[in-house]
């Protein structure tokens, strides 16, 4: 087999989350009168993904036109392959677990593998054939994909890496992904992954829902949270190999493979609104109570996949970067709290302001809806005393996943080593305070 030379990391792209983008790879690829005309130019293939249904509305219909080499019809039948530690919703064997959970990173003997490999699912909810709900898995990877491929029709992908560079090589492009960033796969687009570091380790949100949008703004005005001019988008780039390669696409929840004899990233030129993109939590502008009282983590959402009830996703994806702490005669951290919603966590880097201990990057936490928790007994006594004077919170970014459904969680995950099986002792230590008025 050809060898795919590795990649460096300065990429062009293109800017704007959503936008009817177009890009060619090579000059004139791109037809300019219509979307399909009767011969595409440079001998190429006119073809159409389409994300949405044909009539949904204007502002949320998503589709791309790809002008490639061959159709992705060439291809032999699909055969089902081992699904390994890659789950899906509904996860029938399963634990509806009402107790708080938590997980220590992945051990560095997890088996090697590629990126495709490696995905372990802790829990989903919903169900991937209804496209409804989500699920959450880790990845460690040793391996880069250098002739196999991968397509996710179930749901699109947010990609979180904790540790270590990739290279998304997909259909519409390459996107460079490093820790502190996150990158989004649009549902069905096939790509691999390349490693720029020996082992990579990150997390996935797999969003079987509405694609991921922008929050509405509301009081909050036109300048807050995620700006849509700094997400990025791939440039053309094509791969022409003649070949045999893999193609392993998931689809009713199982993974499936065909052998191609050529690379199926052979889109020379594009445009539309279905594609890949990858954002820098760096530039989310965090906003926080400058009064009192911890604000919601709601006022952190960085995507929200909606769902047919206003006001309860699908799936809000909440990144919790460097900000000011300012809030006077308030507890700073977040509060003791039961919530309807679910809240899946984990940690790029740093600490998380509630916790002392036992949440540390790589790492994830779980609490299902109505599951009690907030803040450990250390974090208590110290938020208790400590002088209201402004605090920045630096170093640290910590995400969450929230969504309207009880999460599953998958028996392999559930009866893991690296579950912490003292997780409620977070809470052991908090004592009986009360002193009534004589």
């Amino acid at each position: 087999m050809t060898e795919i030379p590795p990649s460096t990391v300065e990429f062009e792209y293109l800017t704007g989350f959503g936008n009817q983008h177009h890009t060619e790879a090579i000059p004139g690829a791109l037809p300019r009168d219509q979307n399909s005309p009767q011969r595409a130019p440079y001998g190429l293939y006119a073809e159409q993904l389409s994300a949405t249904a044909f009539t949904e509305p204007r502002a949320v219909n998503r589709r791309s036109w790809v002008y490639r080499i061959r159709p992705s019809a060439q291809h032999r039948a699909f055969t089902r392959i081992a699904n390994r530690s890659f789950r899906s919703a509904p996860i029938l064997d399963g634990v509806a677990d009402p107790n708080r959970l938590r997980w220590d990173p992945l051990p560095d003997s997890w088996p090697r593998g590629d990126f495709l490999d490696s995905v372990y699912t802790i829990a989903a909810n919903g169900s991937a054939l209804q496209r409804q709900g989500i699920a959450v898995h880790l990845y460690s990877a040793t391996e880069s994909m250098r002739h196999r491929y991968f397509a996710d029709a179930d749901g699109e992908l947010l990609i979180l890496p904790q540790h270590g560079k990739l290279v998304l090589h997909t259909e519409f492009g390459k996107l460079a992904v490093r820790p502190g960033e996150f990158a989004v796969i649009g549902r069905a687009v096939r790509f691999r992954v390349e490693l720029l570091d020996p082992r990579c380790v990150g997390y996935l949100c797999e969003n079987y829902g509405s694609p991921f949008d922008l929050p509405e703004l509301g009081p909050i005005g036109a300048n807050g949270l995620a700006h849509a001019r700094h997400f990025r988008y791939p440039v053309a780039a094509y791969e022409d190999l003649d070949e045999r390669v893999e193609v392993v696409q998931k689809f009713g929840g199982n993974l499936w493979s065909a052998e191609l004899d050529h690379s199926p990233l052979d889109v020379v030129a594009w445009h539309g609104s279905h594609s890949a993109y990858v954002y820098d939590l760096a530039r989310f502008n965090a906003m926080g109570t400058t009064g009192y009282d911890h604000p919601d983590p709601s006022i952190y959402t960085v995507l929200t996949s909606h769902s047919d009830t206003p006001g309860q996703a699908n799936a809000d994806f909440v990144a919790f970067p460097a900000r000011w702490n300012v809030a006077e005669h308030s507890f700073r951290p977040p509060h003791f709290h039961r919530n309807v919603m679910t809240e899946c966590m984990g940690l790029i880097e740093g600490a998380h302001d509630s916790k002392a201990e036992g949440f540390v990057p790589g790492g994830v936490s779980l609490h299902n809806m109505w599951a009690a928790h907030g803040p450990d007994r250390e974090t208590f006594d110290t938020a208790s005393a400590a002088e209201l004077t402004p605090q920045k919170i630096e170093n640290s970014l910590a995400f969450m996943f929230e969504t309207r459904w009880p999460l599953v969680v998958t028996e392999f995950a559930h009866s893991a080593r690296h579950r912490q099986a003292d997780y409620d002792a977070s809470w052991a230590g908090l004592q009986h305070r009360f002193r009534p008025p004589q």
